[in-house]
């Protein structure tokens, strides 16, 4: 088995930092609109949680490749 490459290993990091960036903006406007520290604090957390979970769930939707598939059928008939 093969180890997973730089780019296999990045691509959770790769969504978080989307996830951040977007909660990041959604945070300045409510701070810029509201005045409120508190609030803005409680936006960022909800933006960072609901666009982790849409970026995770788009993801998943993907249908793989070709090389994908042939990897996960190699990884399913290991222990056979």
């Amino acid at each position: 088995m093969s180890a997973p490459s730089r780019q296999d290993r990045l691509r959770p990091l790769e969504y978080i930092v989307m996830s951040a960036i977007v909660a990041v903006f959604v945070g300045l406007v409510v701070l810029m609109s509201t005045r409120e520290p508190i609030l803005a604090t409680v936006f960022f957390g909800v933006a960072f949680i609901v666009s982790i979970v849409v970026i995770a769930m788009l993801a998943l939707a993907v249908k793989p490749n070709s090389s994908e598939k042939t990897d996960i059928d190699e990884q399913n008939n290991e222990g056979r």
